[in-house]
């Protein structure tokens, strides 16, 4: 079985954001980074050509062991996606009803403006999905 293409590049994290020409898109994406560091304490990395994570899980699944990041995102051309603080096969946190305009998918959290959710709400998610994925 062949691994994942998503695992970690050793890419610059800040020359990623920074290389996005969307202007807005860009400082989410900065304000992103420097939330979920806060949060977290762990340092961003880049996974992949466009996605930024925060840690990592290993797993086991059909393709093998894999590796994966705890919470993550990437600035999108057409919303900001959030991974780790939503899973479609369990019971949606409560939070979400209040953290603002936001949709979903399997894994993940899509908001298309930053400035229209809730930044405690959306700090809190990302806490409780760290310290639910956190090693013993």
């Amino acid at each position: 079985m062949g691994r994942i293409q998503t695992r970690p590049t050793g890419e610059d994290v800040t020359a990623f954001l920074d290389s996005i020409s969307d202007e807005r898109r860009q400082a989410e994406g900065h304000a992103m980074r420097s939330l979920i560091e806060r949060v977290t304490g762990a340092p961003a990395a880049m996974w992949g050509p466009s996605i930024v994570g925060f840690g990592s899980l290993s797993y086991t699944n059909t393709t093998g062991a894999n590796e994966w990041f705890v919470v993550g995102f990437s600035p999108r051309k057409n919303a900001l996606t959030i991974y780790g603080i939503h899973n479609a096969y369990s019971a949606p946190d409560p939070l979400f009803d209040t953290l603002g305009s936001h949709s979903t998918g399997k894994g993940c959290v899509y908001i298309k403006l930053l400035d229209q959710v809730d930044e405690n709400v959306l700090e809190q998610l990302i806490r409780n999905a760290w310290l639910s994925n956190e090693a013993p």
